[in-house]
């Protein structure tokens, strides 16, 4: 008996008069891109400068350097010392603050998604000792007891309470609120900076893309280093998800560059699916990414471990960062790959410019999941809105198909290069593209 061959469906077509239609390889979703509406604008409506005050220098919001006390006890800070070198610091005191200049701060998120509360009370989950003990020594000093009272009463005060009503709680109940500011499982990766350095107004944001590729290879590695903290700190969770909030469109409370790190005791839909289409084909991940993306002319970047290309089927114009290591866990990456996801994501960063709201999203094997899975990196460029048609049909319209975002992004890598703004690395037709790039599948553990 003859088997009929199956052949997997184009995720990417064109149309005679220029529509381009793609469908997600992993998730399905249908997305078009209609001739005409393709040259509009990107939407991004610039504000007219405003000279920066000096005297507001470093406390433009509440994650900048010169307000260290708005946010919550920080967990760990990096530092750059005089001789140029890097170093992580833990436990800093509230007197301590001030001692160094923090270029990359933890601090736990004032508005948690998943509260403290929601794993006691779910799942008996309570401050480890090593934790309780950061905390009963935080609270002991006078400095200490000030700033997280003031953090709690901002979050009350957020939350609807009056003074009235918060100081008739004492400051005991009070502190019953703090936990979560030493043990919850939400934390925020804040970058020194809010404007670059020697802006003089205000559209002169300081973005991941401004950062020097050094510098933005510490954000990154810290961050690694962060999600694997919150996983030794709460066996009950099973994915930490990772993102980047830029701009308000793009939904950030502030524009100040900062990651944010959610633990939640779920993988998630989205690995639901892709870890069921993974037991039947293995290798889908590089069929479906980068060796699709080759094929298709849409490698933006290569370097010897990771690789970037222009995504298709995403709601919104989205490029894709793949790390080609062995090892499925970030936190597991030797330095080196470390440093070529980061120098490609800051590379696409900068191609896209500080004034483009966007999402960066990483997406790694959750931590219970039996089957390899790569760790890669999502940037998405928020300029449209979703709309009624989309409601209606579950059909979603981007104005920017992957061949327009290719062109738009190719000539400006070779700019930036040539700056050397970015890490050197191979652009477009220089990427060697050879299939199966991807060595996750290497890795059995």
């Amino acid at each position: 008996m003859v088997h009929p061959y199956l052949r997997e469906p184009e995720f990417i077509s064109q149309l005679k008069d220029g529509t381009v239609k793609q469908l997600n390889p992993f998730s399905g979703t249908e997305v078009w891109t209609v001739a005409g509406r393709g040259n509009r604008p990107l939407g991004v409506v610039l504000p007219d400068p405003v000279p920066l005050d000096p005297a507001q220098h470093g406390r433009h919001c509440p994650f900048c350097e010169g307000r260290y006390l708005d946010t919550p006890p920080e967990k760990s800070r990096v530092v750059r010392n005089p001789d140029g070198s890097w170093e992580t610091r833990y436990r800093t005191s509230a007197e301590e603050l001030e001692a160094t200049r923090a270029e990359f701060r933890r601090v736990p998120n004032l508005f948690e998604i998943l509260s403290y509360d929601y794993w006691h009370d779910n799942y008996g989950y309570e401050l480890p000792a090593r934790v309780r003990d950061r905390k009963t020594a935080y609270l002991s000093s006078p400095a200490g007891r000030a700033h997280v009272l003031a953090v709690v009463r901002t979050k009350l005060k957020a939350g609807g309470r009056s003074d009235e009503v918060i100081d008739a709680l004492g400051e005991e109940s009070q502190l019953e609120a703090a936990s979560g500011f030493f043990g919850g499982g939400h934390d925020v990766v804040i970058a020194r900076r809010h404007f670059i350095d020697g802006a003089t107004d205000n559209t002169q944001l300081a973005g991941s893309g401004t950062l020097t590729p050094e510098e933005h290879h510490r954000f990154l590695a810290f961050t690694v280093e962060s999600v694997g903290a919150l996983f030794d700190l709460n066996r009950y969770a099973r994915y930490v998800a990772v993102f980047q909030n830029w701009l308000r469109p793009a939904g950030a409370s502030f524009d100040h560059l900062h990651k944010q790190l959610v633990a939640i005791d779920e993988r998630g839909v989205q690995h639901e699916q892709q870890i069921e289409r993974l037991r039947s084909n293995p290798n889908i991940y590089n069929e479906y990414g980068p060796n699709y993306a080759s094929y298709r002319n849409l490698v933006l970047a290569e370097n010897e471990h990771a690789v970037a290309f222009a995504g298709f089927g995403h709601r919104y114009p989205t490029i894709e960062i793949y790390s080609k290591s062995e090892a499925c866990d970030p936190w597991n990456h030797t330095e080196h790959e470390l440093r070529a996801v980061s120098d490609l994501v800051h590379a696409m960063h900068a191609a896209t410019g500080v004034n483009v709201p966007c999402n960066e999203e990483w997406h790694y094997r959750p931590i219970d999941a039996d089957l390899p899975m790569p760790w890669r990196v999502m940037l998405k460029w928020r300029t449209s809105t979703i709309a009624g048609f989309e409601g209606a049909t579950k059909i979603y319209l981007n104005t920017i198909d992957p061949y327009a975002l290719r062109d738009r992004l190719v000539p400006t890598l070779f700019a930036l290069r040539d700056e050397r703004k970015i890490a050197d690395m191979q652009i477009a037709t220089e990427c060697p593209c050879r299939p199966n790039s991807l060595l996750y599948r290497a890795n059995r553990s």
